[in-house]
């Protein structure tokens, strides 16, 4: 699993020049974390790693260069961010 967080850090690292790859790591895990919980509490049955790094990668492709952004609308996102590490 940390093998596949890191692909996925790195490619955030690539898309996004405002990220460190220590942050580009913290966004995926956040990501990755959230989208399952939310899948879950939806009623929605587990698909598996493979759907949730689908997604991940697709949020990545849409919104990497801009994922430093939605910190500054998403109090959530600010708050668990900061518990784990600066941001900027």
């Amino acid at each position: 699993m940390n093998e596949k967080y890191q692909q996925l850090a790195e490619r955030l690292y690539e898309k996004s020049g405002n990220l460190t790859i220590e942050e580009a790591r913290t966004w995926v895990e956040l990501l990755w974390e959230d989208f399952e919980a939310t899948y879950a509490k939806a009623g929605y049955e587990y698909q598996g790693k493979k759907v949730t790094e689908q997604i991940v990668t697709q949020w990545i492709e849409q919104y990497g260069p801009r994922l430093h952004d939605f910190v500054a609308t998403n109090p959530k996102y600010k708050e668990l961010l900061n518990k784990r590490g600066p941001l900027q």
